[in-house]
């Protein structure tokens, strides 16, 4: 009888420690030094790795810069006995260096002088099969450009040039568009895709779910999967096939300092997947897609895996093109909490949203917690701030939107809408709150359906005090 009881006590403990910790998440900001206090504290648990002072010159393995030849032996060689000797810096000096897959091993930072040029085979041959996401999908597919699976302390810094050759008759013609190279013809990803998409919906073993050649579902530029401490610092990425920059499931990532340019198709600049604790700041995005996408994982896999993005700080960037500068999905899942993006700048008639909130009952999951202030707009094309659950095809999902905080927005040549929301009417967006915002030029101040909480403290569109409708309280 006392075991019973015993037993019994901790499963009510469980349970109410699950239900304590569901309602914790349940916050309401009620002013902007409280997002700013988590963030700060935040920031103290993101910390860029230290690497031992031993450098292992790439030319010293054979490598030869001059464009031409393949180096992808060098790579391998120099980073493995890095690796090998407890770690440093392989340094890649001034030339150029055509290479197929580099993976990076613990302990390594992947260094490229001033002069120094990574150019990436255009040979799908030169990227193995392994383990990886694919629009937040699992399966086996080609490997990244520069790829990591389960290792520590890893890095790519410098001030060199990332590569990824990619162009309308390379990689971006298999996403099937007319515009970047593809024919009638011509292969592309559309049934691979949908294989996957029917893999993942039928649950079957990730490591079952081979593509590669034949498949052409482009890789990533760089993403370290299921990695801890990582930094990338310092470099200029171009031209990638894909995604450039995509840590998945990863703790403790620090991107610092890079400009992205590319207009590809989906050349998103940097997307943590799954991540927690992560810094992105002072870089340049200037891109096809999506600026900064955070994400959890696509519908089932998203939601069998359950891992939210969360802790993120977005900082000191410069956004230009691209779908919208600081986004949230669509690929959220597992949920995302946490995310704050502060001092950025934004400024292209080609950047379509400011602030992105896209998510679909097909995803689910929970998106909390979002903290944006003092950004300062230009222009952009479509919205300032969008709140969209409705981006794919709907399912039996019906995600949540709540504790959404903007302050100090400033917008001095708006696009379509100033705010945009559409939500379901059982799930309206929770909690959207402005303070001290001001957009002007905006052709529709705001169009909204399904929202509770709204909050407008001191905002102004088109010179006009903005007022919130009773429906919306």
């Amino acid at each position: 009888m006392k075991n019973a009881m015993i037993k019994n006590s901790i499963i009510t403990a469980l349970i109410l420690g699950i239900f304590s910790y569901g309602f914790a998440q349940q916050k309401v900001w009620k002013s902007s030094s409280e997002p700013v206090k988590e963030m700060e504290l935040l920031r103290k648990k993101i910390i860029a790795p230290k690497f031992q002072k031993r450098e292992f010159l790439l030319t010293s393995y054979g490598a030869i810069g001059d464009g031409k030849t393949s180096n992808t032996a060098a790579f391998k060689k120099a980073i493995e006995d890095c690796n090998k000797k407890g770690g440093g810096r392989v340094i890649i000096p001034a030339g150029t260096f055509l290479t197929g897959a580099i993976y990076l091993k613990s302990n390594v930072d992947l260094h490229l002088d001033d002069q120094a040029k990574i150019i990436f085979s255009r040979d799908p041959k030169e990227y193995p099969i392994v383990f990886t996401r694919w629009e937040g999908m699992e399966c086996m597919n080609y490997s990244s450009l520069i790829y990591a699976y389960g290792e520590e302390n890893i890095a790519v810094t410098g001030n060199g040039i990332i590569d990824g050759n990619a162009d309308n008759e390379n990689w971006w013609n298999w996403n099937g568009s007319k515009k970047f190279g593809w024919k009638e013809g011509l292969p592309k990803q559309t049934p691979a895709r949908d294989a996957l998409h029917t893999e993942m919906k039928k649950e079957t073993d990730p490591r079952k779910r081979i593509f590669g050649e034949g498949y052409y579902l482009r890789p990533n530029l760089i993403q370290p999967y299921n990695c801890k401490n990582v930094l990338i610092s310092g470099v200029q990425m171009i031209n990638s096939p894909m995604w450039f920059i995509n840590p998945v499931l990863c703790e403790n990532v620090i991107v610092e300092k890079v400009k992205i340019v590319s207009h590809g198709p989906n050349n998103d600049g940097c997307d943590p997947e799954s991540c927690k604790n992560v810094l992105i700041k002072d870089c340049l995005f200037d891109t096809g897609d999506d600026c900064i996408a955070i994400k959890s994982g696509r519908d089932e896999d998203g939601r069998r895996i359950a891992r939210p993005a969360e802790n993120h700080i977005i900082e000191g960037c410069e956004m230009k093109d691209g779908h919208g500068g600081v986004v949230i999905g669509s690929e959220i899942a597992g949920g995302a909490r946490n995310i704050y993006a502060i001092n950025c700048t934004m400024d292209s008639p080609q950047l379509e949203r400011v602030l992105r909130l896209k998510t679909s009952s097909s995803r689910g999951g929970i998106i909390e917690n979002i903290f944006m202030k003092d950004v300062k707009v230009g222009t952009y094309k479509d919205a300032a701030i969008t709140c969209n659950m409705f981006y794919e095809n709907p399912g039996k999902f019906i995600p949540t939107i709540r504790n959404i905080w903007v302050e100090n927005l400033d917008v001095a040549r708006g696009g379509e809408y100033g705010i945009f929301v559409n939500a379901y009417e059982s799930s309206p967006v929770q909690n959207l709150r402005l303070v001290n915002c001001d957009f002007r030029g905006v052709k529709v101040p705001m169009k909204m359906d399904f929202v509770k909480g709204l909050s407008l403290d001191h905002v102004t569109i088109n010179g006009a005090s903005a007022v919130v409708l009773e429906k919306f309280k």
